[in-house]
């Protein structure tokens, strides 16, 4: 009940240190993981193995999802809310 009147509450140690890992991998990988997930589904498909390209062409979004996730960290991460406390 006390973290829910909290109104700015601060990070866990384990929270902390997966953001510092994510914030030092570049954001084009993720988009250059999402547009060869695209290629390579495209491709499995035009070879014929449409459950593989189906399969493969799902990866997309995650990958996205965790470019913006990325993003967020380097922006908005707890680093940024630790340094103004």
């Amino acid at each position: 009940m006390e973290n829910l009147e909290n109104k700015n509450p601060k990070e866990g140690e384990t929270t902390k240190k997966i953001e510092d890992k994510t914030a030092q991998i570049p954001s084009k990988v993720y988009l250059c993981a999402a547009i060869t997930a695209m290629v390579g589904a495209a491709a499995l498909k035009c070879v014929g193995h449409k459950h593989t390209a189906l399969f493969v062409g799902q990866w997309v979004a995650p990958f996205l999802l965790f470019g913006i996730y990325n993003k967020i960290v380097k922006t908005q991460g707890h680093d940024q809310q630790d340094h103004q406390s």
